[in-house]
């Protein structure tokens, strides 16, 4: 099941990207290199355009569930991490775009959870992704995303090269 922790953006229904409302860009935190950029990318866009950052990170089931006091233990660890590194972000937002994002931190699959934040959140306008970059793909979530569910999402999706540096999404922003 999904637990939320949030600090939602408005709920202005009519807020999902209609011309005069604050655009908000969601990024999904994950560890890779890539991510990074897609936050970078995400913040500057909201800060030229007068929109916001949300933020979405997920922590994963862990594979101790049949030892309830280790899973117990283990998902508080993951959780104090998840909000750490959040907390690390969010600073970093404000930096680049002057205004806190919303963020959002669930339990479950990365995909089911992205997927019923969206279904969740109308003031939600754009999903950010930063492609991998090394020969395996763009990355399990932009295949899943791009391959499965772009036709059925009600929001656009940015796809960033994950290569970019600051110059370049600078000039892109």
């Amino acid at each position: 099941m999904s637990d939320a922790d949030h600090d939602a953006p408005p709920q202005d229904p009519a807020a999902g990207g209609d011309a005069g409302h604050e655009r908000i860009f969601l990024v999904v935190v994950d560890e890779t290199e890539e991510m990074a950029v897609a936050l970078h990318y995400a913040a500057r866009r909201a800060r030229r355009t007068g929109g916001r950052v949300a933020l979405l990170h997920t922590i994963e089931p862990g594979d101790f569930q049949h030892w309830a006091a280790v899973e117990d233990l283990m998902r508080q660890e993951r959780r104090e991490e998840a909000e750490q590194l959040l907390q690390r972000l969010a600073r970093d937002v404000v930096d680049i775009c002057g205004s806190p994002p919303a963020i959002y931190l669930r339990e479950g699959d990365t995909r089911d959870e992205l997927l019923a934040l969206i279904a969740e959140e109308p003031s939600i306008s754009i999903l950010v992704l930063a492609a991998g970059t090394d020969t395996a793909g763009p990355g399990p979530l932009i295949t899943y995303i791009v391959g499965r569910m772009s036709g059925t999402l009600r929001i656009p999706i940015t796809i960033v090269p994950g290569s970019l540096n600051d110059l370049q999404l600078d000039a892109i922003t």
